[in-house]
């Protein structure tokens, strides 16, 4: 993911990919690497932060890390307390400043109740969508089709839920009704 696609991406889909693909994630990544501790000196925290950016360097999901940074507020410009996406805290600050009108239009989407529900549904669709209802392989022919018809079931009852949405959506910004 780039940085031009964190920025446009809704802050559950940054979320899942950072917790599916971040490196900090491994089993044998300490999470108090990336924060100071209150009685740390300089030099001790100066060493621990440069090894917390090596290990951001080449993270898969950086970009989608980085924005969920800024817009969770992270880092402050008076204190070096931190790594977040490779970043320090006090840079953290500095990109947020930066970018504070697109941080707060996006922080507004996220917080788009109905956006979050039509975004579950259709990953629901998409999960749905992608399972076989015959994994199984047990129960016949008769057991098969039952499964396959219930499957059609879901699919069109999340199908029916994401349409009501996008309707709605489309009828308050003045697109009318149409599908």
């Amino acid at each position: 993911m780039t940085s031009t696609q964190a920025r446009h991406t809704r802050r559950a889909v940054l979320q899942a990919a950072v917790d599916a693909g971040a490196r900090c994630h491994g089993a044998d990544s300490d999470p108090d690497l990336f924060f100071r501790a209150d009685d740390e000196g300089l030099a001790a925290w100066r060493a621990r932060r440069t090894k917390a950016i090596r290990l951001c360097t080449g993270c898969p999901v950086r970009a989608a890390c980085e924005e969920l940074a800024l817009r969770d507020g992270d880092g402050r410009p008076d204190a070096d307390e931190m790594v977040r996406a490779g970043l320090t805290g006090r840079e953290l600050a500095a990109v947020r400043a930066a970018h504070t009108e697109r941080l707060a239009a996006a922080v507004e989407a996220d917080r788009d109740t109905e956006g979050r529900r039509l975004d579950t549904l259709t990953t629901q669709l998409q999960r749905e969508a992608s399972t076989n209802p015959d994994s199984n392989r047990n129960g016949g022919v008769r057991l098969m089709a039952a499964r396959t018809a219930a499957q059609n079931d879901r699919l069109r009852a999340l199908a029916a839920q994401i349409r009501q949405i996008r309707t709605a959506r489309r009828v308050r910004a003045g697109w009318g009704a149409a599908a």
